[in-house]
């Protein structure tokens, strides 16, 4: 049985309230041993918690995802790192700029990515990076940022450009892969995938959004990154247990507050 890490989806939404203790248990028998429900309002964060503390292989985040950031302005970095101090948080985020929807002002939703930095600084804990149609921003920041004092993060659900990809890779940033990757029309992705590092390369399913082939279409949920790690695999000529090997170790590398016993590793 393979060992994998679902690194980025969201146990707490209405998708998943009816059969959360089932759709674990499919991960489980799936390999997929630990799951991160990240966070998308800090004003939302008790009920993401309580997920992460009731399931012993789940782990959670805190964040405002670009969406929300105009309804939740003002947020520092202070309260962001206050909140992390819990055991079951492991990351900041997600937090980014979306320029696809733009859902939120633009200036609201690079202030509130400005305070998710400094609270991943000052913590040490990853930033799951959400950046859509936002590459030339989101470049400028990330350098502007790092020149203030290095951060962890993984650019989180990646489909962006490969000046991006590139980029963040120059940063000491991660790259991880969703569904999308195992898209028929998705070449262009695998070809950037191919160029990533296979030491900083993570998957996930982002969901219950994006379900990989076969299931496109239909809610995702955490055992489905199996395909996205048999896709990756492909990508690079490896096994699905090799790369599921490698996309675990490199988890445990940056997500540092994770212990690998919680793996059974």
């Amino acid at each position: 049985m393979i060992t994998l890490v679902d690194s980025h989806c969201h146990l707490e939404f209405p998708d998943f309230a009816e059969e959360r203790d089932q759709i674990i248990e499919r991960a489980h028998d799936a390999g997929v041993k630990l799951m991160v429900t990240i966070g998308t309002r800090i004003r939302r964060f008790p009920t993401i918690l309580e997920i992460a503390e009731n399931y012993p292989s789940v782990y959670c985040s805190v964040g405002t995802h670009p969406h929300n950031a105009e309804e939740e302005e003002g947020i520092l970095a202070s309260e962001i790192i206050e909140l992390a101090k819990h055991p079951k948080v492991v990351a900041i985020g997600e937090s980014g700029l979306d320029y696809f929807y733009d859902k939120s002002p633009r200036e609201k939703q690079r202030a509130a990515f400005r305070e998710h930095i400094a609270a991943a600084r000052e913590t040490g804990l990853p930033l799951a990076i959400h950046s859509r149609d936002a590459d030339e921003d989101m470049i400028a920041i990330l350098r502007e940022e790092m020149e203030k004092g290095e951060f962890p993060a993984l650019l989180h659900c990646f489909s962006s450009g490969e000046e991006l990809a590139m980029a963040g890779l120059e940063l000491g940033l991660y790259v991880s892969f969703s569904g999308i990757l195992t898209f028929k029309r998705s070449e262009e992705l695998r070809q950037i995938a191919a160029r990533i590092p296979i030491d900083r390369l993570l998957v996930e399913t982002d969901a219950p959004y994006l379900a990989p082939q076969p299931w496109r279409g239909k809610r995702n949920e955490p055992s489905y990154v199996a395909a996205t790690n048999k896709v990756l695999a492909d990508v690079f000529g490896v096994s699905e247990e090799e790369m599921a090997k490698q996309t675990t170790e490199n988890f445990f590398r940056l997500f540092k507050k994770v212990p690998k016993s919680a793996a059974g590793l």
